[in-house]
């Protein structure tokens, strides 16, 4: 009340006074308004422009959409092709391992040390019989041949 006061009476610098005093006090009444009896009339120009706006943004989602899942399956292929990369690196590995270990395992020497390991000797003259007198073709009919049978006795 008292700065009321003291702006009616000029105490307060004309600056000031603007702050507390804004003007004319404006006052709002409420008002029911009834729009049940409206009609809304469709406007033609409208609805073909937002059906061209929902066909133009289906468009552009159509083509983003296209274009994201395009590149996520190149990445996903670049994975795929980094992994059978690493996969074909560890085969090719395993099979030069697989190689030198055949390799060793049908070195002569070593198969002819393990025979005499074992008890076995080289053998004696007569004792083998090659079958590599016999036709190549097995399809080929076998004409038959007399031939001595060796018996060995006591080995």
């Amino acid at each position: 009340m008292a700065a009321a006061a003291a702006v009616i009476r000029g105490a307060i610098p004309a600056a000031r006074r603007n702050i507390f005093f804004t003007g004319t006090p404006e006052i709002y009444f409420a008002k029911a308004i009834d729009n049940s009896r409206l009609v809304k009339v469709e406007d033609p120009g409208r609805n073909r422009e937002m059906k061209q706006f929902g066909t133009a943004l289906a468009c552009l989602f159509l083509l983003v959409f296209t274009y994201a899942w395009q590149h996520f399956r190149a990445i996903e292929y670049g994975y795929q092709i980094e992994s059978a990369k690493r996969e074909l690196n560890d085969l090719t590995e395993m099979n030069r391992a697989l190689r030198l270990e055949d390799a060793s395992l049908r070195d002569p020497e070593r198969i002819d040390v393990m025979a005499r390991r074992m008890g076995l000797v080289p053998p004696e003259p007569g004792q083998v019989i090659r079958m590599d007198s016999a036709s190549a073709d097995s399809s080929a009919p076998v004409m038959a041949s007399v031939e001595p049978v060796i018996v060995l006795a006591g080995q």
